[in-house]
């Protein structure tokens, strides 16, 4: 059961990208976007975006390619600021998110191990004694030796879950990851997600597999072109989900 601590609360977030300078902006496309009406030189991922995660939820947020989820994660992981409102986040954050950007391709699994610990501001003897149960859990063999470029996606993906999830985060922030690597490893990471929820963590991911949402969320939100359309029951968000993209499909036929 979600507790009544709020672990992140977000009030009428905007993300603005500006259009007008860019690698292919010339003098004279500048010019001219200087005298267009307000709103043509610039783009919003989200806009007007309020909602909160309280402390043993895990709350999927689905929609469409270019909808803007991504960006959420990223604003919500610190990695980027917003362009409006407030993002309020209470307590420590992992995130595969910036655990992946972290990685050197030159050192292999174990210094990554210790870099990412050291990025995460932890204490080098407490990462030293997460060491062998990350690496357990991560299961890559001798492959924790070798550098992280030799990796695949999936082994990356294996290697950043098991850091993300061994520092006992108040706040999981995951891209989905989950949908890379074997099945073995997608039950057990879900297994550990859902331990994460029964203590009391909160969970925010983003993910395309709607079993996820409905068998392992217990709060869903859905976006559609920076803005929330729909957010309660998975199921019932799910549903939505599928009769826009339905109706899309439909659309793009008849446009054909």
């Amino acid at each position: 059961m979600p507790s009544t601590t709020v672990a992140i609360d977000v009030e009428k977030l905007g993300v603005r990208y500006d259009l007008r300078f860019n690698k292919k902006t010339t003098l004279r496309t500048s010019f001219q976007n200087r005298f267009r009406p307000q709103g043509q030189g610039h783009f919003w991922a989200l806009q007007d975006v309020s909602f909160k995660v309280l402390h043993g939820e895990s709350l999927a947020v689905i929609g469409p390619n270019g909808a803007g989820k991504s960006t959420l994660l990223q604003i919500l992981a610190g990695i980027i600021l917003p362009s409006a409102g407030t993002v309020a986040v209470n307590g420590h954050v992992s995130s595969l998110l910036t655990l992946g950007a972290g990685f050197d391709q030159e050192l292999d699994g174990i210094d990554n191990i210790r870099l990412a610990g050291a990025f995460m501001g932890l204490d080098h003897r407490d990462m030293e004694a997460r060491m062998p149960s990350i690496v357990e859990y991560a299961d890559l063999g001798p492959f924790i030796d070798a550098p992280i470029k030799t990796y695949s996606s999936g082994m990356k993906a294996r290697l950043g879950f098991s850091i993300a999830t061994a520092v006992e985060p108040d706040i999981l922030l995951l891209d989905e990851v989950l949908a890379t690597g074997d099945a073995a490893f997608r039950t057990k990471s879900k297994a550990r997600v859902l331990e994460l929820v029964k203590a009391a963590k909160a969970i925010v991911l983003v993910t395309h597999d709607m079993s996820w949402v409905t068998e392992y969320c217990n709060r869903a939100m859905l976006i559609e072109k920076g803005r929330i359309v729909a957010e309660g029951k998975p199921e019932e968000v799910v549903a939505t989900h599928e009769e826009h993209s339905e109706q899309r499909r439909l659309a793009q036929v008849a446009a054909a």
